[in-house]
């Protein structure tokens, strides 16, 4: 049974930081571009950032650049994001996936998602 599972998130104050994990079993993702994304309550899921299969091409959306940072370590299965300066607006449900192509930033191309991890930030 595949399944990504996010972790890392929680409680923070405005300017602060949270690093989030996805860490996937049942099979490799390491041919496989991950993207990392968000729902707010009455907002769609958007897109945060995405990364290719090998770590090369990174993307992000306009309101998280300079402040994101999405890696990945293949031998561990895991795709990461680093959340700095985080803001009031950043609250939300963070939602790791994986796509079955090598990369990709749309969500329609995502088959496998987590269960999202809750991250708030209080101002």
């Amino acid at each position: 049974q595949v399944q990504l599972v996010e972790s890392g998130g929680g409680l923070v104050q405005a300017g602060g930081s949270l690093r989030l994990s996805c860490a996937a079993s049942g099979r490799t993702f390491s041919n496989n571009s991950m993207g990392w994304f968000r729902q707010a309550p009455g907002q769609e899921r958007a897109l945060v950032s995405a990364i290719n299969w090998n770590g090369t091409t990174r993307r992000y959306a306009n309101f998280v650049k300079g402040r994101f940072i999405i890696s990945r370590d293949n031998a561990k299965n895991t795709v990461y994001l680093q959340m700095n300066a985080l803001e009031p607006e950043d609250t939300a449900v963070y939602y790791c996936a994986a796509a079955s192509s090598r990369y990709s930033v749309s969500a329609h191309e995502y088959d496998y998602w987590g269960q999202g991890t809750q991250v708030t930030v209080s101002s």
